[in-house]
């Protein structure tokens, strides 16, 4: 396996019961992570996206596939010493920050519940240093770790569980959803924030998300995903400037333009999943253009590749 890749997910499948019959709610998705890369995983609500990261943090079982972590293998049964190592090294960033801490908590022990469970310091003096340091990568001063949940704003609350994560020292962070929760004047700084850790401390993201315009600033790639399948994969300009599935054509219409003139004369693509014709010729996991994958019969992606270079 390639030592540039941390992350690689191979066939990944998993069904929910329902009544007496199962439902697949993600179907054979495979991609890899970069190191030092965020990949952003889009698609609408149910799509999906959530239970790919919940099965690669290990909190949903799988029903089919493979998930390695640096060429190691992480699904399935693990013992003691493995399953350990793989919580410190793969951490979430959850997308209510309200929900996700414990109101009954000061912030100080919020943040190093994380080193208590693992016995990650060896003095009281070296844990605090620690709490300190990761609040301050947030933008908090340390003199928040006396203080409550609640008596901060949604964007702080958010700072204080992406501390949580990162005084872990993590190697790939999760994060689902993580300012779709917050109000749109502060979800640039979060973003900003996010990138910013991502340069200091050399970490590598999957970010989940419903919004491309978000992802488009924080995202060297994006997957798009529909109903449990990845139906394209492409750097996050080129997936822009190029989309060709319409599925995603049909999302970036979507996106709200800045300028009132543009959005009026603006088309908004439906995608009809039932103009495929996918009985006669079954789709496949084709590479259009070098880095740029899309589901689709080989028909179909000539037209899509035809039409891209029209628009």
């Amino acid at each position: 396996m390639n030592d540039d890749v941390i992350l690689s997910v191979r066939g990944l499948s998993v069904d929910f019961r329902r009544g007496r019959r199962n439902f697949r709610a993600v179907d054979r998705v495979s991609f890899d992570i970069r190191r030092g890369e965020t990949l952003s995983l889009v698609g609408e609500s149910g799509s999906g996206k959530t239970t790919i990261g919940r099965a690669i943090l290990r909190i949903t079982a799988l029903s089919e596939g493979e998930i390695f972590l640096a060429g190691e293998r992480v699904d399935g049964r693990l013992d003691a010493a493995r399953e350990r190592a793989f919580r410190q090294r793969v951490q979430m960033i959850f997308q209510d920050p309200m929900a996700s801490l414990n109101e009954r908590a000061k912030i100080d022990y919020i943040v190093s519940e994380g080193l208590y469970n693992f016995g990650l310091f060896h003095s009281e003096a070296e844990r605090k240093a620690k709490v300190e340091t990761a609040l301050r990568d947030v933008g908090l001063s340390p003199e928040v770790a006396s203080r409550f949940p609640h008596e901060f704003s949604g964007g702080q609350r958010q700072r204080i569980g992406i501390a949580r994560a990162l005084v872990m020292n993590p190697e790939l962070l999760v994060a689902d959803e993580p300012i779709s929760a917050l109000d749109v004047s502060i979800r640039a700084q979060v973003i900003n924030l996010m990138n910013k850790l991502k340069r200091e401390r050399h970490l590598t993201y999957l970010f989940i998300a419903h919004d491309l315009s978000v992802v488009r600033f924080i995202s060297d790639r994006i997957a798009v995903i529909y109903r449990g399948r990845l139906v394209e994969l492409a750097e996050a300009e080129a997936l822009f400037a190029r989309p060709l599935h319409p599925y995603t054509r049909a999302l970036l219409s979507a996106v709200p333009e800045p300028d009132p003139e543009i959005e009026r004369s603006k088309r908004l693509v439906v995608y009809d999943p039932s103009a495929h014709d996918y009985a006669r010729m079954p789709p496949a996991w084709r590479e259009a253009e070098p880095g740029h994958f899309v589901l689709g019969s080989e028909e179909e992606v000539k037209r899509w590749q035809a039409e891209a270079q029209n628009r």
